[in-house]
C-alpha cells in the first residue's frame, strides 16, 4: 500500500488543524460501519412486526370482535408477556454490544501542528503522524517512518498467536496490538478503507438464513385457520338448515371455530424462543438472533478459531531443556525441580523488570509460581544498570545487573533466538546439534523458543562489547498459548453429541497439530492455506468429510470453507473473535462471537456472542437449543392432541341430535388449562438425560411430521372415544342435560390433565410420570383443582356455565378415566417413540441422499 501523501505534510510538524477538517470533512470519521443503536421504541415496533406475534395479537382481536372478552385478554395478556420478554432480551443485548464498543474503541497519539495530540480514534483523518508506544491500539492502518524494537500483535486480524516484528516502511493495522517497543507512522486508510474495515465490508453480501421452524409452524397456523373458518362456518349452515335454530347454530360455529383456531402455535413458538434467549443468557451467552435457538439442536459441524478460542490467547512457559538433555513439561500447578530452576530465573533476569511482551509476561508469571519463595529472597541488591535491545546481529535482548553491594560485579543475562545465543555461547558442535535437535523437536510441537545465557564481568560499555562475555548457556525456554482448561472436555461432549469439531486458524500448522491433538481434535490430515488456494470445489469437497485441521487460513478462505460445508449439507456453527472471523461468522448457520477479547466487527456479525469467552458455554448453550426445540415439539403434540376432543365434542351434538354440550365460554375456560400450560409447563421441563448423547437434528427434518401429527391426534382420539362412549352411555340412561354437561367437561378437564402428563416426556417410565421438579407444572394443577372445586361447589358458577352438581362417584369416575386414559399413552408410548424414530431416520437419510447429489 503506497503511502498517501498531500502538500503540506510533514512528519516534525503533522497535520495542521485546517488540513484536519478538510480530511475529516472529505473521509469522514475513522470507524467502522456499523448499525445505529437501536432505541427501545424501535426495538418494541421490531418486536411487533414479527409475524407469529401479529398473528397472536388478530387472533385476540378476533376473539373480541366475537364478544369473548376473557379469551381476548388471556391473548393479549401473553402477547404482552412475550413483548416483554423480547423486549428485555434484545435491549440488554445492545447495553452489552454498546459497552463493548465503547471498550474497544482506541485513542492515538497523534502529532499535529509540531504538538503531540492524544485523540480520540475516530478524529484520525489520513495523513496523520500516529506515535505507537508499547500498550497502545492501533488506530488507523499507517506506513512506519520509524520503529525501535516494534513488535505488533495481529492474532485479532490474521490469527497469528506471536507478535510480528515491524521494521521502518513496514505496515501495522487498525485494531492490532503494540506489545513491544515504539514507532512512528503515517496514516494511509482509515474506517472502511482500512483493512479492518474491508473485511467488515464483505459481511454486507452475505445474506443470512430464514428461520425453517417459524416458517413451518406459519404455514400450519395458516392452514389451520383457514381449516377452522371452513368448518366453523359448515357447522354454522348445516344446524341452521337441519335443526332451525339459528342462534344455536352461531353459537356452535362460534365454539368449532374457537377450538380450530390455532393461537396457541404463535404464543409457544414466540414465547419459548423468548425465554429461550433468557435461559441461555443465564449460560453467559447473549443471543443476538433468535433464530438462532432453533438451529443449536441441528449443529452437525464446529468450526473453531484457535487463537483466544480454543486457547487463552496470552503465551505461557510450557516446556523447559537443559544442556544436558533433561525436558520438563511444566505443570503450572506445583513449583519445578530444582535442577530447571536456574534456567527460569536467568530468562526472568533476562527480561523486562516491568513486562509488557507477552514473552516476557509469560516468564514472570511462570517465576512467580513456578519457583519456590525461598530462591526468590535476598535479590534485591541487584539493580538494571544497562538494557540491549534487539539488534539484526543479535537476535537477542540483554539486562546488565548492578550488584549494589560491591559495585563492581556485572551479571549479563541474554535471551532470545537459539541461534544468536549458541553464538554468544561458542558452543562446540555436538552440544550445537543438541541444542538444535531440541529446538526442532520443540517447534514440531506448535512452541517457540526461547534460548538462554548468563555471564559474569565487570563491565560492558557497548553492545558489540558483548561478544566479548563469556557466557554459560543455561538452556531453552519453550512457549506457547495454552490450551483452555475447559476446551478438551467442551469437545469431547460435543463428539457424544455427534457434533464434529474442525479448526480453522491462521496458525502455523504445527501449532494447529500440537493444540488440536492436546484439545482431542482428530489430526491425522491437514490442509494449509496454500493448498486450498490451490483446490477448487470439487477437489475440496472430496477432502472436508476427512478433514479437521485446516492451517496458515486467509480471512476469504475461512468464508470459503463454511460455505463449502454448508453445500455439503452441513449445519455449520462458527466461532471466532477476530474481525478476519467475522465473515465466516455471518455466513455461518449459528456465528458464536468472543464477548470479552472479540471486536466489535465479529459480535457484529455473529448470533452468539460468550459473555466469559468460555468455549465450555457453547456446550451449555447446545444443549439448551436442543432442549428448547425438544419443550416446543412436546407442546405442539400436545396442542394437536388437546383440541380433538374438544372439536369432538363440540360436534358431537350436531351429529347425534343431542344439546350442546360445549360453548364459547366452556372453551374459554379449557383453553386457559392449554395455554399456560403450552407457554409455561412445557417451556419449564427438563432436559432429556441423554440429550447430549444423541446425533444432531436433521435441519430438513419436519417439526410437524406426519407421524407425529398422527400420534397426537391418536391420543386426542383416544380421549374422544372414551368419551363419547360415556357421554352417550348418559344419554341412554336418561342424565339430563346440565348433568351430561359437567361431567363431559370434567371430563375434558381429565383428558387435558392426562395428556400434560403424558407429553411432558418421550419416556414410559413411572419415574417420568412422579418428576415434579417443573414448578409451573405443580402450579397449573393447583390452579385447575382450586376452580374445578371452586365452580362446582359454587351455585352461581354453576348455573352460568349450565352445569349440575356431580355426585361423588361420579367425580371419582371421571378421576379413574384420567388415570387410565394415562396409563394406556404410557403403555403405547414406547411402541410410538420407535415409528416416530424410524420416521426420522428415514427423513435424515432421504435429506442426506438429497444434499450429496447438490
Amino acid at each position: 500500500m503506497p503511502v498517501v501523501t498531500a502538500p503540506g505534510d510533514h512528519v516534525q510538524m503533522g497535520l495542521s488543524g485546517e488540513q484536519v477538517r478538510e480530511r475529516y470533512l472529505r473521509d469522514g470519521p475513522n470507524e467502522l460501519p456499523h448499525h445505529d443503536e437501536r432505541s427501545i421504541l424501535r426495538i418494541i415496533g421490531e418486536v411487533l412486526r414479527e409475524p407469529m406475534l401479529a398473528l397472536l395479537l388478530a387472533a385476540g382481536l378476533a376473539y373480541l370482535l366475537l364478544g369473548d372478552r376473557i379469551e381476548a385478554i388471556l391473548l393479549l395478556c401473553f402477547a404482552t408477556f412475550s413483548v416483554a420478554i423480547s423486549v428485555i432480551q434484545e435491549t440488554r443485548s445492545e447495553r452489552v454490544l454498546a459497552a463493548l464498543r465503547d471498550l474497544s474503541s482506541p485513542r492515538a497519539l497523534v502529532i499535529r501542528d509540531g504538538a503531540r495530540q492524544r485523540i480520540p480514534g475516530r478524529e484520525v483523518v489520513v495523513g496523520d503522524i500516529i506515535i505507537l508506544e508499547q500498550g497502545d491500539r492501533v488506530a488507523a492502518d499507517a506506513m512506519l517512518l520509524s520503529a525501535t524494537e516494534l513488535e505488533i500483535d495481529e492474532s485479532l486480524l490474521t490469527g497469528e498467536s506471536l507478535p510480528v516484528h515491524k521494521e521502518s516502511e513496514a505496515e501495522v493495522f487498525s485494531g492490532t496490538l503494540v506489545v513491544r517497543g515504539s514507532g512512528v507512522g503515517r496514516v494511509v486508510a482509515i474506517g472502511g478503507q482500512a483493512q479492518l474495515g474491508q473485511i467488515g465490508g464483505h459481511l454486507a453480501g452475505i445474506k443470512s438464513d430464514a428461520p425453517r421452524l417459524r416458517r413451518e409452524t406459519g404455514l400450519i397456523v395458516k392452514l389451520a385457520g383457514i381449516g377452522g373458518i371452513l368448518v366453523a362456518a359448515s357447522v354454522t349452515l348445516l344446524y341452521g338448515l337441519f335443526r332451525g335454530g339459528w342462534l344455536d347454530a352461531v353459537l356452535a360455529g362460534i365454539a368449532i371455530g374457537m377450538t380450530m383456531l390455532p393461537e396457541e402455535f404463535p404464543v409457544v413458538l414466540v414465547t419459548f424462543m423468548a425465554m429461550g434467549a433468557w435461559r441461555i443468557s443465564k449460560a453467559n451467552v447473549l443471543t443476538r438472533r433468535s433464530a438462532a435457538i432453533e438451529t443449536l439442536g441441528s449443529i452437525t459441524i464446529l468450526c473453531t478459531d484457535k487463537t483466544g478460542t480454543l486457547t487463552e490467547n496470552q503465551m505461557a512457559v510450557a516446556s523447559l531443556w537443559l544442556p544436558d538433555g533433561q525436558r520438563l513439561t511444566v505443570d503450572r500447578s506445583e513449583n519445578i525441580p530444582e535442577a530447571f530452576q536456574p534456567l527460569l530465573k536467568a530468562g526472568l533476569w533476562a527480561s523486562e523488570v516491568d513486562p509488557a511482551d507477552p514473552m516476557d509476561i509469560a516468564i514472570h508469571s511462570a517465576a512467580s509460581t513456578l519457583l519456590p519463595e525461598e530462591t526468590r529472597a535476598g535479590e534485591d541488591h541487584w539493580q538494571l544498570d544497562q538494557h540491549f535491545g534487539i539488534r539484526p546481529d543479535l537476535l537477542a535482548t540483554t539486562n546488565i545487573w548492578r550488584d549494589g553491594s560491591s559495585d563492581e560485579s556485572r551479571l549479563l543475562a541474554t535471551k532470545g533466538a537459539p541461534e544468536a545465543i549458541e553464538q554468544l555461547c561458542r558452543l562446540p558442535d555436538p552440544e550445537r546439534q543438541k541444542m538444535l535437535q531440541a529446538v526442532e523437536d520443540m517447534a514440531a510441537k506448535g512452541i517457540r523458543v526461547l534460548g538462554v545465557a548468563t555471564a559474569r564481568t565487570k563491565s560492558v560499555d557497548q553492545h558489540s562489547d558483548l561478544f566479548d562475555c563469556r557466557f554459560a548457556f543455561a538452556g531453552l525456554i519453550g512457549l506457547a498459548d495454552p490450551l483452555r482448561a475447559s476446551a478438551p472436555d467442551a469437545i469431547s461432549q460435543c463428539h457424544n453429541a455427534g457434533i464434529r469439531v474442525v479448526m480453522i486458524t491462521g496458525d502455523h500448522a504445527a501449532t494447529a497439530r500440537s493444540i488440536s491433538a492436546d484439545a482431542g481434535i482428530e489430526s491425522a490430515n491437514l490442509i494449509s492455506g496454500d493448498e486450498l488456494s490451490e483446490m477448487d470445489d470439487e477437489a475440496l469437497g472430496k477432502k472436508l468429510g476427512s478433514t479437521n485441521i485446516f492451517a496458515r487460513i486467509m480471512p476469504e478462505q475461512k468464508l470459503r470453507l463454511v460455505q463449502a460445508l454448508k453445500d455439503d449439507g452441513e449445519v455449520v456453527a462458527m466461532t471466532g473473535d477476530g474481525v478476519n472471523d467475522a465473515p465466516s461468522l455471518k455466513a455461518a448457520h449459528v456465528g458464536i462471537a468472543m464477548g470479552r477479547r472479540g471486536t466489535d466487527v465479529a459480535r457484529e456479525a455473529s448470533s452468539l456472542v460468550l459473555l466469559d469467552d468460555e468455549f465450555s458455554a457453547i456446550v451449555s448453550a447446545i444443549r439448551l437449543g436442543r432442549r428448547i426445540y425438544d419443550n416446543i415439539r412436546k407442546a405442539m403434540e400436545f396442542i394437536f392432541a388437546a383440541h380433538v376432543p374438544i372439536a369432538g365434542l363440540a360436534l358431537l351434538p350436531l351429529m347425534f341430535g343431542l344439546p350442546m354440550l360445549i360453548g364459547p365460554i366452556h372453551i374459554v375456560l379449557l383453553e386457559m388449562v392449554i395455554d399456560p400450560a403450552c407457554a409455561l409447563v412445557f417451556e419449564a421441563e427438563e432436559e432429556d438425560e441423554k440429550i447430549m448423547h444423541r446425533p444432531p437434528r436433521h435441519p430438513e427434518a419436519r417439526l410437524f411430521s406426519l407421524p407425529m401429527v398422527i400420534w397426537s391426534i391418536f391420543q386426542g382420539g383416544l380421549a374422544l372415544g372414551a368419551l363419547t362412549v360415556g357421554v352417550v352411555i348418559a344419554v341412554q340412561q336418561g342424565m339430563p342435560v346440565p348433568e351430561l354437561r359437567a361431567l363431559a367437561f370434567l371430563g375434558l378437564i381429565a383428558s387435558l390433565l392426562a395428556l400434560i402428563l403424558a407429553n411432558r416426556s418421550s419416556s414410559a417410565s413411572l419415574r417420568s410420570l412422579l418428576d415434579y421438579r417443573n414448578k409451573a407444572l405443580l402450579a397449573i394443577f393447583f390452579a385447575v383443582a382450586v376452580i374445578m372445586m371452586g365452580i362446582y361447589l359454587f351455585e352461581p358458577a354453576r348455573s352460568i356455565l349450565g352445569f349440575a352438581k356431580l355426585s361423588v362417584f361420579e367425580i371419582l369416575a371421571v378421576i379413574g378415566y384420567g388415570l387410565l386414559l394415562l396409563a394406556l399413552l404410557q403403555i403405547l408410548k414406547p411402541t410410538a417413540n420407535r415409528i416416530l424414530r424410524e420416521a426420522g431416520s428415514s427423513d435424515r437419510k432421504r435429506s442426506f441422499r438429497r444434499g450429496s447429489r447438490v
